[in-house]
């Protein structure tokens, strides 16, 4: 079951998917767009609960934030996953409060153009996406950029060296035309 697996496996399977360096490159770019889009879209949805107002976009938040809280093992990436999602998801609140049509251009435009970076970096790995096979993917995405910024700067090159012990080097692949 998908609850039960560790940081260390679900990172491992989703690197599986992601080996091409340009495709880690493109991930930087589009997984965070994908988030504040979403972000954006589920801002204008909003409720009171007891006097207290909320939204869609917080409540989604703090359900992932749960998610990559209790992830076994890493509670560094799962602290700081957390944070870079929730500041994403901030800024989305910013832009939604505006017209419709600008709700809509901020939301949809992030969304959809996180998605063609994705399949761009795709097309250099020459392999689907990972939430393809296992929409556990979907969530681990974020996770997946923060570990990899973590490890630019240094952060945990066990954990670095067990994901490509798994899922193989890096690379850059040949494109066959």
């Amino acid at each position: 079951m998908s609850q039960a697996r560790t940081s260390i496996e679900l990172l491992s399977q989703y690197a599986v998917y992601h080996r091409d360096q340009r495709n880690i490159a493109t991930h930087f770019i589009g997984v965070p767009m994908i988030v504040f889009g979403i972000g954006v879209l589920l801002a204008r949805a909003r409720f009171d609960v007891s006097g207290v107002a909320f939204s869609a976009a917080w409540l989604a938040f703090a359900l992932s934030a749960i998610w990559y809280l209790t992830r076994r093992g890493q509670f560094v990436l799962s602290v700081a996953v957390t944070a870079a999602v929730g500041v994403l998801i901030a800024a989305a609140h910013g832009v939604s409060d505006g017209s419709v049509g600008g709700w809509l251009a901020w939301g949809v435009g992030s969304f959809l153009v996180g998605w063609v970076v994705q399949f761009i970096g795709h097309y250099y790995e020459g392999r689907k996406p990972a939430f393809v096979d296992d929409l556990v993917g979907l969530l681990v995405g974020p996770m997946f950029v923060t570990a990899e910024a973590l490890f630019e700067l240094g952060w945990n090159k066990p954990l670095l060296a067990e994901i490509e012990r798994r899922a193989g080097p890096t690379h850059l692949r040949n494109l066959v035309m």
